[in-house]
């Protein structure tokens, strides 16, 4: 296994819930996708190697993505959560010896 997140669960709308994805190797660029029934996968979030960030419009300002390199860690941290957040999210690695693993996914439900 290389890629592995935790977190998610079932939140009320205006909720908060904190993902994490550990790497089994020294983690790179690393990204955060995810995808609802139905719709494909999409961007949430990327974090380079150096700490810069950026993010899909429709989370900015309510998402945001962190690294631990000593731990190679990277997380999401999802506040003001909507229904429309509701999907099934992947860390996925884009660099470094783990360059193009997904993980298995972590589902995150926001109800209204």
């Amino acid at each position: 296994v290389q890629l592995v997140e935790s977190g998610g669960g079932l939140v009320q709308a205006g909720g908060s819930l904190r993902l994490s994805c550990a790497a089994s190797a020294r983690i790179a660029s690393m990204g955060w996708y995810r995808q609802a029934p139905g719709k494909q996968r999409e961007l949430v979030a990327q974090i380079t190697s150096g700490g810069s960030s950026m993010y899909a419009d429709s989370v900015k300002g309510r998402f945001s993505i962190s690294r631990d390199n000593a731990n190679n860690t990277v997380y999401l941290q999802m506040n003001s959560l909507k229904p429309e957040d509701t999907a099934v999210y992947y860390c996925h690695a884009y660099g470094g010896l783990l360059s193009g693993s997904w993980g298995q996914g972590t589902q995150v439900t926001v109800s209204s």
